[in-house]
C-alpha cells in the first residue's frame, strides 16, 4: 500500500517524463548539445532539468488512455515535432559555417582534404571543421545555448504539452528558412572566396604566359598560402557573418516556439 503522502508520486513522475520529450528532441538536433562527443546521459539530465522547470509554469494534461494508444502517440509526436523544429532552426543557422567552409576549401584546392567533424562525427573539409569549431565558440560566447533553453521553456506557454500543434504556416517558414543556409554560407565565404578566385585567375594567366611552368606544383601551394593569409585577414568578417547566421537561427527558433 502506498503511503498517503506518496499517492501522487507516480502521476508526477509521468508528467515530468512527458515534459522531458520536447527539450530532449530539441537538444538532439541543436548544435553543441547534439554533438556526438556529448554523452547521452548529459542530454537526459539537461532534458530533465529543462522539462521539470517548464512543467511548473503550465498544466500538463496527460492522455486519458494509456500512452500506448492513439492519443498517447499524438501527444508524444507533437512534443517531438515541436522540440525538433526549435532545435533544427538553430542548426540551420549554425550549418552556414559548413557551407562557407566547403566553398573556401574547394577554392583553395583543399576539397580533397577532409577530417572528422567534432560536432557530427562525419567527414567534412578541413576548413569546414575549422569554421564549425569557431562557430561553436561564437555560439557559446553570445550565450546562444542559454537563449535556446529560454526559447524551449517559453514554448510551453504558447504550445502546452498535449496541444503542441505547429501550424502549417510555421512549418513552411522553417522550410523557407532553409534557403538561408546557402545564402548565408556564401555571404560568409564571399571575402575569402572572391580573393582566391582572383589568385586562381592570376595563376592561370601565368600558366598561359609561361607554359613550362608546372601549374600543379606552383599553383596549389600559392592558393593554400593565400587562403591561410586571407582567412587570418578576414577573421573578423567571417565571425560577424557566422554570428548573424546563428542570430537568424535563434530568431527562427523563437518563431517555431510561438506556434
Amino acid at each position: 500500500m502506498i503511503a498517503p503522502g506518496f499517492a501522487s508520486v507516480e502521476a508526477q513522475l509521468w508528467i515530468w517524463i512527458m515534459a522531458m520529450i520536447r527539450p530532449g528532441a530539441a537538444l538532439m538536433v541543436a548544435p553543441v548539445f547534439g554533438a556526438t562527443s556529448i554523452p547521452l546521459q548529459v542530454r537526459i539530465i539537461l532534458s530533465a532539468m529543462i522539462g521539470i522547470a517548464a512543467a511548473n509554469s503550465v498544466d500538463i494534461n496527460l492522455p486519458d488512455s494509456t500512452l500506448i494508444s492513439y492519443s498517447g502517440f499524438v501527444f508524444i509526436l507533437g512534443e517531438v515535432i515541436c522540440g525538433a523544429a526549435i532545435g533544427f532552426a538553430l542548426q540551420i543557422g549554425y550549418s552556414a559555417a559548413f557551407v562557407a567552409g566547403e566553398v573556401i576549401s574547394n577554392t583553395m584546392g583543399l576539397g580533397f582534404a577532409s577530417m572528422s567533424d567534432p560536432q557530427s562525427g562525419a567527414s567534412s573539409p578541413v576548413i569546414g571543421s575549422f569554421l564549425s569549431i569557431i562557430a561553436v565558440l561564437l555560439l557559446l560566447a553570445m550565450d546562444g545555448h542559454l537563449m535556446l533553453i529560454a526559447i524551449i521553456v517559453q514554448s510551453y506557454e504558447a504550445l502546452p504539452p498535449g496541444n503542441a500543434l505547429v501550424s502549417s504556416r510555421v512549418i513552411f517558414n522553417l522550410v523557407e528558412f532553409g534557403g538561408t543556409l546557402f545564402s548565408m554560407g556564401l555571404i560568409i565565404a564571399l571575402p575569402v572566396g572572391a580573393a582566391l578566385i582572383i589568385v586562381q585567375l592570376v595563376m592561370a594567366m601565368l600558366a598561359r604566359s609561361a607554359p613550362q611552368l608546372n601549374l600543379f606544383s606552383v599553383g596549389i601551394p600559392v592558393a593554400v598560402l593565400a587562403g591561410i593569409i586571407l582567412l587570418a585577414m578576414a577573421a573578423p568578417v567571417l565571425a560577424d557573418g557566422m554570428m548573424r547566421a546563428m542570430e537568424l537561427g535563434l530568431e527562427q527558433s523563437e518563431v517555431m516556439a510561438g506556434g
